[in-house]
């Protein structure tokens, strides 16, 4: 195994040194980074070259999405967001929730027009919302927004099934995802500078977010990108050693989507084995604090609005992308509540089995580590699997297996994931009604490339020799908070023999001339930001 010198005088680990596929990339643009890149003397931080590449990487999905919106996203019906694979659900539920005559998401409909109201009741639910309610909340204020730059027409008397021909809502409708796209920018721009510092020894673990072709073409199908924010809220603050503030960027990304929740079950499993449950403790009640004060003010406001969430997901069927869908294609069909239980069921056996994992490894697994092990099980099992679901593994892929050919490999199979859906919606493959094979395929490799990034993670806590982060022998999880350095790691070995490990921290401590690194001055600047 490569265990060369990969950090730098200002001890940033240089990925073109320690990752095989970025040192074999850099050889067509200069060779691996050298020592000045990293030293901290560089205008180019690591911190602004990632959110050079994010602004770049997001300006390509905006384009990529550009065919919707000469045309319009009204129709969800229409041909061309699926051919053009440019479909959102952002402007066509500005419509359909009907924002755009300026109902507030979860507004009771006692408090509608007369007009609305009477159509919200020969068609329920009409006007609800299926998501939690900050999501909602981002929704309602972005709505609010486009109402008051846009065009706002008079919609009173026209009859809400012809609100989505109006030539200026549909104007209006492209404007709202255009406030959207604003907003989400500042949210990836937030949450990849608060990985960033999460780490700063490791500062490059976050270009892979940043260059991710899955980013381009899933961030703007819908409000996901807001849940990677609060992940990446709680990556810092814990790793920073706030377990409050962790907690509450847990509530908060769980009222916004549900699986930032999953935090919690790896930090219980590692607060046991080190025996700081104080700490969960501390998290926890940050968490429910904090999903109450968002929560609580709009179930007394619209209580059966508010439910919606909650009973959609649970009578929805299989749906795209799933396994049960592809069952039930192929003459192994099951009801809602059948589906529900076996989800449970399973979902449950894996986080039994991974929180095992955790607890007894002979290693402590790194927190991130369990925690994609966890969001993973869940996609592969959910009833349902959207296209921008990528995502909410993205961070937590990139921070728990920083090897660039790994995450290339399950890219490709969401990427192979994400044009056959669309082809698949648009019935390219195969007549309406008939069973789609290449679609079925695509659902197939997608859970096969997770699986194989699942397995690969394993075998890094299984073996912390493979694991990147932990290759130095050196390191034990910079993300882990007051989990790092603990005794756990002070009682395992490091991999490699007693003469193999004293030359990587003899080498650790010299520079490439084998001068010593601790006679040098120091930078008197941040290398992550500073220039």
């Amino acid at each position: 195994m490569d265990l060369e010198l990969n950090r730098t005088g200002s001890d940033v680990v240089a990925p073109t040194l320690g990752d095989p596929l970025a040192r074999a990339a850099s050889s067509r643009v200069g060779g691996p980074l050298g020592r000045r890149a990293l030293s901290g003397h560089s205008w180019w931080s690591p911190l602004r070259l990632i959110l050079v590449v994010a602004t770049i990487t997001f300006g390509l999905g905006i384009v990529q999405k550009s065919p919707c919106v000469v045309e319009s996203w009204s129709d969800a019906g229409a041909p061309l967001p699926f051919s053009h694979m440019c479909y959102t659900d952002i402007s066509y539920l500005y419509v359909s929730r009907g924002l755009a005559e300026g109902i507030l998401p979860y507004q009771p409909v006692r408090s509608m027009p007369e007009d609305k109201q009477v159509y919200a009741k020969n068609k329920p639910h009409q006007y609800s919302i299926e998501y939690p309610v900050l999501t909602g909340a981002w929704m309602g204020g972005a709505g609010l927004v486009t109402r008051l730059i846009g065009k706002s027409p008079d919609l009173s008397s026209t009859a809400p099934s012809a609100i989505g021909l109006n030539k200026d809502v549909q104007y209006d409708g492209a404007l709202y995802w255009g406030v959207n796209a604003v907003g989400f920018f500042g949210v990836l721009l937030v949450a990849l500078s608060l990985l960033v510092y999460a780490q700063r020894r490791r500062p490059w673990d976050a270009m892979f977010i940043a260059a991710s072709p899955c980013l381009a073409l899933t961030a703007m199908i819908n409000w996901d990108i807001l849940a990677i924010g609060c992940v990446a809220g709680a990556v810092w603050a814990w790793a920073t050693r706030r377990p409050v503030l962790t907690g509450i960027f847990i509530g908060l990304g769980t009222a916004t989507k549900l699986y930032p929740l999953f935090f919690l079950g790896p930090l219980l499993v590692l607060c046991l084995r080190e025996r700081k449950v104080d700490a969960w403790l501390q998290a926890g009640a940050g968490a429910l604090g904090a999903w109450l004060v968002v929560n609580l003010p709009i179930f007394y406001w619209s209580p059966s609005e508010y439910l919606w969430f909650w009973q959609f997901n649970i009578s929805r069927g299989p749906d795209l992308g799933s396994i049960w869908l592809i069952a039930s294609n192929y003459g192994h069909p099951a009801s809602a509540h059948t589906v529900n239980v076996a989800t449970a069921i399973l979902f449950g056996l894996a986080c039994v089995t991974i929180g095992l994992l955790g607890f007894f490894s002979r290693r402590r697994a790194r927190l991130v580590q369990l925690v994609f092990l966890v969001v993973a099980s869940f996609l592969l099992v959910n009833k349902v699997y959207s296209p921008q679901y990528v995502l909410w593994l993205l961070p937590l892929a990139a921070l728990a297996r920083p090897r660039w050919r790994d995450l290339i490999i399950w890219q490709a199979c969401e990427i192979f994931y994400f044009f056959a859906v669309w082809m698949h919606l648009a019935d390219f493959f195969v007549a309406s009604g008939a069973h789609d094979w290449v679609y079925g395929l695509a659902v197939l490799v997608r859970v096969v490339g997770e699986i194989y990034l699942m397995a690969i993670v394993v075998r890094d806590i299984l073996q912390p020799g493979h694991d990147p982060v932990r290759q130095d022998g050196l390191s034990d999880d910079p993300l882990g908070g007051i989990f790092d350095g603990g005794i756990d790691s002070e009682l395992r070995e490091p991999p490699g023999t007693p003469t193999e490990r004293a030359d990587r921290v003899a080498a650790s401590e010299t520079g490439p001339g084998g001068e010593l690194l601790g006679t040098e001055a120091k930078p008197d600047r941040d290398p992550i930001y500073s220039p």
